[in-house]
């Protein structure tokens, strides 16, 4: 079944000060496709959730339909600030905004799409501080962990950009570059005159369950060179494509029956492999997945033997990384 375009990641943090100009980038929102012939269209919802029960109208926050570029539309300033972050007991005010993604272009006011993101922005109550005044990490990262989330089978594509939207837009005196360092063969590509990295081809869950990468930062202001890495992580969503496998190939277990066996006495067990998925909780919703049925037209069978079917996620080590799976037992 084909679901659509998704986000690699569901949540999005940035950090928004007084006074910064319309216009100001904030930060780049991506999507990836769930088949060739789709295109992303990206949409704010026009309000702003200010606390679990406040709303208000987004008089300053707008995003880029075609290319996810979030943007200050009218700047923010004392009163604004003041007015979105009265009742806000957070000692740093949020605001929330919703971001929705289409293969079409948005009609207005479509607000109800299952596939959306969370943005979180901090007001700071403080002008942007000097370039000078930031430390690597802040002009090479935002505080959010690089983690993405990306579905097997799927088409290769853009998923993130490394270099920081409102950073370039006003540092323009440092020079920041960045490098993805991978193991050979890993299916990532950093992009340096883009700064975008990009998954190469379709994932396989079942060959691979997560990559752990590394993304390196050098920031150079005049003779001076400043270096800060952070961990790049990404897991594979699982598509439910593979059939459950007999360890021996057999599908089949006899079973003997001598009298005056007690009551809870094993017979027999026959055991079955899925590479697939992992126990999903609440546990029932595994167990109904698969059922052990006697099948016979005797109800004495019926009424005297039963099968009990137990799992547990056990790890498979395909090409030497552990893949999650489950082994059922019945």
């Amino acid at each position: 079944v084909a679901l659509g375009l998704y986000f690699p990641r569901k949540e999005y943090l940035e950090n928004v000060y007084i006074d910064e100009p319309a216009g100001m980038p904030l930060l780049r929102i991506h999507a990836l496709r769930d088949s060739h012939e789709e295109v992303a269209h990206f949409h704010l919802c026009q309000n702003l959730i200010i606390s679990r029960a406040r709303q208000h109208e987004n008089n300053w926050f707008q995003i880029r339909e075609k290319t996810g570029l979030l943007y200050l539309s009218k700047s923010l300033d004392r009163e604004d600030f003041n007015m979105l972050s009265v009742g806000n007991w957070m000692p740093l005010p949020k605001v929330m905004l919703y971001v929705f993604l289409s293969s079409h272009p948005f009609q207005e006011k479509e607000c109800d799409s299952a596939t959306r993101a969370t943005v979180f922005l901090s007001l700071i109550n403080a002008t942007a501080p000097a370039c000078s005044s930031l430390t690597a990490r802040q002009l090479c990262f935002t505080e959010m962990d690089l983690s993405f989330h990306i579905k097997e089978n799927k088409p290769p594509g853009t998923f993130h950009q490394l270099q920081l939207p409102s950073v370039h837009h006003l540092c323009q005196n440092l020079s920041i570059s960045y490098k993805l360092l991978a193991a050979e063969g890993v299916p990532f590509r950093y992009n340096e005159s883009t700064s975008s990295v990009r998954v190469t081809q379709r994932l396989d869950r079942e060959e691979r369950e997560r990559y752990e990468l590394i993304a390196k930062c050098t920031v150079r202001e005049g003779f001076r060179e400043m270096q800060v890495e952070v961990p790049f992580l990404v897991n594979v969503l699982d598509e439910d494509d593979s059939p459950p496998f007999l360890p021996n190939g057999t599908d089949t277990a006899d079973a003997v029956v001598e009298f005056n066996r007690k009551e809870g006495t094993v017979l027999s067990t026959l055991t079955v492999y899925d590479a697939d998925t992992t126990p999903i909780y609440p546990l029932e919703s595994s167990r109904k997945k698969y059922t052990g049925t006697i099948i016979t037209d005797d109800p004495w069978i019926s009424e005297t033997f039963r099968v009990e079917h137990i799992f547990d996620e056990i790890h498979f080590s395909p090409n030497g990384s552990q893949v999650r799976g489950t082994r059922h037992e019945y």
